[in-house]
């Protein structure tokens, strides 16, 4: 079973457009779809897809629209009730695939309810294979919430607790990679790999892949197991202890990038618990991403419309910067560093 926790889950509507986006015009759609969102909810859709066995859990009222987005998924979940509708995140795609999206602040939780949701996380982790902390959080949960989970159920559970994977921005994902308690993987892209490590920019490192290569060592010697970095139409990198490899899919017309990490994501994962090797994890991951990039608005790839024969991995020679364990700290800030 992978768990999913989505603080800030959202109706994802998207909404196709015949032309490029003209600021201040009148400009008609050529359609619109939405689903139930979020970061963690988008990787549980594709998980189902898959039929890989996922569990989301996210605030949200019985009637909210996300809920009965899940339940017309078919996909399993498990929710707090807050008392407030969640939020719409609003994307618009063009015909060559770029996309704007307009994302809401989701409601706000208050402490008992924070308390409430890491009660939650911490109860259906038991037995669990992977648990994915994914997506921005709300008005109210502190920015240590995800380290904070981590420790909690590594404290309840020991050796016995899921491995555990982040996947978010700004001052939560610093948190996670500096924290006492890295996760097992991080999903950065090359945008947030970037403002996380200070190594080059977002697109210099989807260029430049042995210099994304080395930003990714940055975390695995703060801790983090394994890093996965999705580097847009370039591809992933996955980094690891044992190794760096990149790999990337034939170019695909692309219709909408909304949640295509995410599906690399879940990619990677349904590989990663069916026992394939890191670098055929990664091959997953991206087959998935690019399989998403080619649908319509948020919607998921299942596993048998991804070519992961299609996908060229190469192993990269990386030598990894050494961190000072006391040179790291959570903060937004990029991580310390010292190359030897």
């Amino acid at each position: 079973m992978i768990l999913t926790l989505t603080a800030n889950p959202s109706i994802d509507r998207t909404v196709e457009l015949t032309l490029p986006l003209a600021r201040g015009a009148v400009q008609r759609a050529f359609g619109a779809a939405q689903e139930a969102g979020g970061k963690g909810v988008n990787v549980s859709r594709a998980l189902t897809a898959s039929a890989v066995p996922s569990l989301a859990l996210l605030p949200g009222d019985d009637r909210d629209p996300v809920l009965a987005g899940l339940r017309e998924a078919g996909v399993p979940y498990r929710n707090l009730a807050i008392g407030a509708p969640l939020r719409t995140n609003t994307a618009f795609t063009e015909p060559d695939g770029t996309t704007t999206k307009i994302n809401e602040p989701g409601p706000p939780l208050n402490a008992d309810q924070v308390e409430a949701l890491l009660a939650l996380v911490v109860k259906e982790s038991e037995g669990a294979q992977w648990l994915v902390l994914a997506g921005s959080l709300p008005p109210g949960v502190p920015t240590d919430f995800y380290t904070t989970v981590i420790a909690e159920v590594r404290e309840r559970y020991g050796a016995a607790a899921p491995l555990m994977a982040v996947d978010s921005s700004g001052v939560p994902l610093a948190e996670a990679a500096g924290g006492p308690n890295p996760p097992d993987l991080l999903k950065p892209n090359a945008e947030e790999l970037a403002e996380l490590t200070g190594i080059g920019d977002g697109s210099g490192l989807e260029e430049d892949f042995e210099l994304a290569a080395r930003a990714c060592g940055v975390l695995i010697s703060a801790g983090t197991g394994a890093v996965l970095a999705t580097l847009g139409s370039r591809g992933a990198l996955l980094v690891t202890p044992r190794g760096a490899w990149h790999a990337q899919h034939p170019p695909v017309v692309a219709r909408s990038t909304v949640g295509a990490g995410d599906s690399a994501l879940a990619g990677y994962l349904l590989a990663q618990v069916a026992g394939e090797l890191p670098e055929n994890c990664l091959r997953q991951a991206v087959a998935h991403g690019s399989a998403a990039a080619s649908l319509p608005g948020s919607a998921v790839p299942s596993l048998i419309q991804t070519t992961p024969a299609a996908v060229s991995v190469t192993k990269l020679l990386t030598t990894f910067p050494v961190i000072h364990p006391s040179a790291v700290a959570p903060h937004a800030t990029p991580l310390a560093q010292e190359e030897v």
